[in-house]
């Protein structure tokens, strides 16, 4: 189901979005403010433990606002509604094909996790799963820069990236991070039941979710310079990832 709204802004919009049922990523509430409006405002928004609460000033209230009528709060709604890592799974099950899924650890830009959603379809992953915390969320720039993919490609949140790969190896899933460091991906074997993992623009993957990993790939580079887009590293290494899956 999707959602036209991506900002709401006052009290009253904001607490029937809430009680709807509406997906907020995120809600931005005047920092000292008290009142009983933003009290039941907080109240919903505790029910609702993907929603990430943040206390601002009023200037990056008036920062953020559209209208200038945001009344102390505004909130961010994901433009799609979220699966779960569980569907994802079934999703792979349905089509009888071992799990092929992304797990960005981190990933801020919009336009970036837009195209990583493009290209998980492209090749074949059946879901992608995002952190809840200090990353974007399915915004409608997210959407429109997906392509169409988001239609198609399941997306979960979760708290922690780390204790999903524990979970998910459970299930039987090999996890590859990418990084500068690790072994040239061409010499690994990703085949299987295989979860790809991206870390964050500027940081790379966190040293947990590194640990947490049963291989690092890298990407050999003949340029001038040492580091990929990470929109594109993740499409090198999941072409690699389908390349090695379609081999007899």
């Amino acid at each position: 189901m999707r959602y036209s709204e991506n900002i709401i802004e006052g009290r009253n919009a904001v607490l029937e979005a809430l009680r709807a049922g509406k997906p907020i990523d995120r809600l931005f509430v005047l920092e000292g403010a008290h009142d009983n409006a933003l009290g039941s405002i907080l109240r919903e928004a505790t029910a609702h433990p993907e929603t990430k609460v943040s206390f601002v000033k009023k200037e990056r209230l008036e920062e953020l606002s559209e209208t200038g009528k945001h009344q102390g709060v505004i909130a961010y709604s994901a433009a799609y509604t979220y699966a779960t890592v569980e569907e994802i799974l079934e999703r792979a099950a349905e089509k009888e094909e071992p799990p092929f899924i992304f797990l960005l650890d981190g990933i801020e830009d919009p336009h970036n996790l837009g195209a990583i959603i493009r290209t998980a379809n492209l090749c074949g992953a059946h879901g992608v799963v995002i952190r809840q915390d200090r990353a974007v969320g399915l915004t409608a720039t997210v959407a429109k820069a997906s392509a169409g993919a988001i239609n198609y490609t399941p997306v979960a949140k979760v708290t922690n990236i780390s204790r999903t790969i524990q979970e998910l190896k459970k299930a039987g899933l090999w996890f590859v991070c990418a990084d500068m460091d690790g072994e040239v991906m061409y010499r690994l074997n990703l085949k299987g039941p295989i979860g790809l993992v991206i870390g964050n623009e500027g940081k790379g993957v966190s040293p947990l979710v590194r640990k947490s990993c049963d291989m690092v790939a890298s990407i050999p580079m003949k340029g001038d310079i040492d580091s990929l887009n990470a929109s594109v590293a993740a499409g090198v290494l999941a072409y690699e990832v389908l390349r090695q899956r379609m081999m007899p």
